[in-house]
């Protein structure tokens, strides 16, 4: 496959669940036909909208086994790569990559919460990875909600320095961060690809200079999503602000607090336009899928969005 061209949407991918909890490879297979003609640049799996982190390694590796069986080359596929340690992270990635991974993602790492945090710590993680792999890298920088880190900027220059190191998702959802972070990136001898992860804050953050966007949001509406971000890269900044009611509307309600519930909102969302059915909506306890009142109210948001299949 040609070097990955990242600067438009890839979507982090649902995996729908059986009520005892168990992914639904078939209901999966389905979505996954549904999101690629929506032209996404490529698809992330097993990140934290698919579950990837309370998914077993056989089980990621069989949604990435699935993955690769459905797309057949038509776009890329990035794997989420988390573990417990350096050693645990560098076998998730082979696997990954075994599995039919044209990328990876790779999560923070709780020893990144070191305060103040020595660079060679991500450093030597992300290195290993690399080395292991030789698979183009995505760095993750991930707000704490989500077990995540901050990367101080001598953290994220040092680690730049990694020739896989092709982009950075940003979420740390903070609009000052966010431009940080893009400042930061222009430092590097190379274009490294600025991911947003904002689901709140989309459109703001191709204003602060975003290149592409990876976001669980993507996992219900890829379309719009890719036809914002085309128009500003055709540079017209008043039809891509246009967009903003109808992405937004749905979004403030997805993504409201608290915010870890997105996941089974998205896997409703995608039950009431259709995608998939009902019965497939579960997520992996602890978290709660949506009851019925929040189900009728995800339908209310979507037709107020004007959000269809």
């Amino acid at each position: 496959m040609p070097p990955l061209e990242l600067k438009g949407i890839i979507p982090a991918t649902i995996l729908p669940m059986s009520a005892d909890f168990k992914p639904d490879f078939n209901a999966f297979q389905a979505y996954l036909e549904w999101l690629l003609d929506q032209h996404p640049v490529a698809l992330a799996i097993n990140m934290d909208t698919g579950e990837g982190p309370q998914l077993s390694p056989e089980e990621r590796r069989q949604t990435l086994e699935t993955t690769s069986s459905v797309v057949r080359g038509r776009c890329p596929i990035l794997a989420g790569v988390m573990g417990g340690s350096t050693l645990d992270a560098v076998e998730n990635a082979i696997t990954a990559k075994a599995a039919g991974a044209d990328g990876l993602v790779i999560f923070p790492n709780a020893a990144f919460r070191n305060t103040p945090l020595d660079p060679e710590i991500p450093y030597q993680h992300h290195k290993a990875i690399a080395e292991t792999t030789g698979l183009p890298m995505v760095l993750f920088q991930l707000a704490s909600i989500f077990g995540g880190v901050l990367y101080p900027r001598e953290v994220l220059l040092k680690l730049l320095e990694i020739p896989q190191v092709i982009a950075l998702k940003e979420s740390s959802f903070n609009a000052e961060v966010f431009a940080q972070t893009r400042e930061t990136l222009d430092l590097a001898d190379r274009p490294i690809t600025l991911l947003t992860g904002h689901d709140r804050f989309i459109i703001g953050s191709f204003l602060l200079g975003a290149d592409g966007a990876l976001l669980g949001y993507g996992a219900v509406a890829c379309n719009i999503l890719a036809e914002m971000i085309r128009t500003f890269h055709a540079d017209q900044i008043k039809k891509a602000l246009a967009m903003k009611p109808i992405l937004q509307g749905l979004a403030d309600f997805l993504f409201r607090d608290p915010m870890l519930d997105y996941r089974a909102r998205c896997k409703a969302a995608l039950a009431c336009i259709g995608v998939i059915t009902r019965e497939q909506i579960h997520v992996r306890p602890p978290m709660l899928p949506v009851d019925d009142l929040e189900y009728d109210r995800t339908q209310d948001a979507l037709l107020k969005a004007g959000f269809s299949a």
